[in-house]
Formats: structure tokens, C-alpha cells, sequence
């Protein structure tokens, strides 16, 4: 039953994995951090952020089964990160902060 729960839990994760080009617009209500193309991505994955003042972030990504597997200050407006040691999956990124908050965070998926 647990192998059948992870499967569909997995397999939700997976149809759920889309590109994300939206920045936001006047009538949204939650602002949006960050654009990341493409997904799914194979070599390499493309994050653009959307800074205010320019405060420097915490960048984080994280495998499905949760363990850090990249982390970064944003000092600039982009970073371009290299999937060769990364395995196919789904993967989860983070834009920390200076104090740590959660300020956006969503999936990405790694096909090779």
C-alpha cells in the first residue's frame, strides 16, 4: 500500500511538472520570484529571479526524496545550473531570504 501511495504521489508530481514563464501580473495576488526554463530540462535549467532592491537570496534545490543537492547565493538576476550529476526525477527548488523565509518554491523535472 506504501509503494502504491509513493507511485501515485510520484506520478502527480510528474503531470504536475510544467514550465514556469509566468511573471506576475496587477491582478495576482502572490508575487512571483522566479521564471525557469526549460522543463523538463536534460543538460542544464535556467532560473531568472525577479529581485527587489537587489537582496541578495538563498537558492536552493532539493531531490524528491529531500536532500540538497544544490545551493547558491543570487547575487545577479540569473543562474544557469549543470544537470550532469543529476539523476532523472523531479526536483524542488527554494528562494530563501535573508532571514531565512520561503519566498517561492516549486518543481522541476530532469529527463535524460
Amino acid at each position: 500500500m506504501k509503494i502504491f501511495y509513493l507511485m501515485c504521489i510520484m506520478l502527480f508530481a510528474f503531470v504536475g511538472a510544467r514550465a514556469q514563464t509566468h511573471f506576475p501580473s496587477s491582478q495576482d495576488n502572490e508575487s512571483t520570484h522566479v521564471k525557469f526554463y526549460p522543463n523538463p530540462a536534460t543538460s542544464f535549467i535556467n532560473f531568472e529571479f525577479n529581485k527587489e532592491n537587489n537582496k541578495p537570496y538563498t537558492f536552493q534545490i532539493f531531490n524528491f526524496m529531500g536532500r540538497k543537492v544544490y545551493e547558491s547565493s543570487t547575487e545577479g538576476s540569473k543562474i544557469m545550473v549543470n544537470l550532469t550529476e543529476f539523476t532523472r526525477g523531479i526536483y524542488i527548488f527554494q528562494l530563501k531570504d535573508q532571514n531565512g523565509n520561503v519566498l517561492e518554491s516549486s518543481k522541476f523535472q530532469v529527463n535524460k
